[in-house]
């Protein structure tokens, strides 16, 4: 199993970054006499599969290759392997494979694999668009584009935390967005309800999160970091256009989190099935007026709690003359609590969407972090 494992982590690392999923099916070839390898890769939506190699992608929820997804283990049907294809966390696909060894001890050389495939296909797609491109079932809107070029992944894994996070429509979102960043002390998150349309909205929040990041990445205080997007925005727009944010940092030991509320999304705690909203002190939004003085608020997590952070495309979405936060969000929200984060926001995107009878008009955003708590 080594041998196999390490071979092909040798020959992604050697390959051109186009040719990742030819190297890998070489090594599978000659090792365990797969004859087949294909990778299926989670479109934008988290609605279908698609295949690198062209062809009908996967929608059916009960397909081999969904459960392998949703669940990710190894998964045989009708002499078929699939093996997920994630890492720390953020799920980018499936690997196909036929004919499927039936040894346990390759079964877990192929999970492996498919690990190393995604670390290296994580490293190579600054510099290539083969995976972009093919991980779309139709054109993404420029404004789009522009808004999953700035996230930070759609989930995260680590022992103290998992995190995940779901734009909506996932092929024309303008200004709704996440960011996160953690050092293994502290979870930063930050949660933008853009205003605008189309590019303007996404370069809005360009410039929002990228001063936020900049304020983050220099050490400043979670106050001090809003100060300095807020500035950043006012000072090219001078109050003509603002954005709606809302910045946390968790520390990841004690799940003290400090919170500013910038005219933010709704942020829900979710505890032994009851959900509450959490009092915030709402503040201006970023680059409504110059040189606002941001304060900060701190409140502290339960081990197992869930967050989530909702923005007003999900809370106003009407349907049948009522409105999804009013009626069905708690509602669905009570239902999360055995779903994995990415699968939870996921779920919520997708009841939402049947509650308005389409695809939404507004952006929406929807974040969930659990707090695990620091592990012995």
């Amino acid at each position: 199993m080594d041998e196999a494992v390490n071979r092909a982590r040798e020959v992604l690392n050697e390959s051109p970054a186009d040719r990742l999923v030819a190297a890998v099916a070489a090594v599978l070839a000659e090792t365990y006499a797969i004859t087949t390898t294909e990778l299926l890769q989670v479109d934008y939506r988290l609605a279908v599969l698609l295949p690198l190699g062209g062809g009908e992608g996967i929608t059916a929820p009960g397909h081999p290759a969904w459960r392998c997804f949703d669940h990710q283990e190894p998964v045989v049907a009708d002499g078929i392997g699939y093996f997920p294809v994630s890492m720390r966390g953020e799920r980018r696909g499936v690997l196909q494979t036929s004919p499927a060894p039936d040894d346990p001890a390759a079964l877990a050389a192929l999970t492996e694999i498919g690990t190393a495939l995604a670390h290296e296909l994580a490293a190579v797609s600054a510099g290539t668009d083969v995976y972009r491109s093919a991980r779309r079932s139709r054109r993404l809107t420029l404004a789009a584009e522009m808004q999953w070029e700035l996230l930070p992944g759609r989930s995260r894994t680590r022992p103290a935390f998992k995190l995940a996070g779901q734009l909506e429509p996932a092929y024309a979102v303008r200004g709704d967005s996440f960011d996160w960043s953690d050092d293994g002390e502290r979870l930063w998150l930050a949660t933008i309800n853009g205003m605008g349309e189309g590019v303007a909205a996404s370069m809005l929040t360009a410039l929002a999160t990228s001063a936020l990041r900049n304020a983050r990445r220099g050490a400043l205080a979670l106050a001090d970091q809003a100060a300095l997007a807020d500035q950043a925005v006012y000072d090219l727009h001078r109050g003509s256009q603002h954005l709606s944010a809302l910045i946390m940092e968790l520390d990841l030991a004690s799940g003290e989190m400090t919170v500013v509320d910038a005219g933010s999304p709704r942020l829900l705690r979710v505890r032994d099935g009851e959900v509450h909203g959490q009092p915030l002190e709402a503040q201006f939004p970023l680059g409504m007026f110059e040189a606002t003085d941001y304060h900060e608020q701190r409140f502290t997590l339960h081990r197992g709690e869930r967050l989530f952070v909702v923005s007003d495309g999900v809370i106003d979405a009407a349907g049948q003359q009522t409105r999804y936060g009013d009626t069905a969000l708690d509602r669905f929200l009570r239902r999360t609590g055995s779903m994995e984060p990415l699968d939870a926001v996921r779920s919520l995107l997708g009841d939402l969407r049947a509650f308005v009878s389409g695809d939404l008009v507004d952006d929406a955003v929807v974040v969930c972090l659990d707090w695990t708590g620091p592990q012995p």
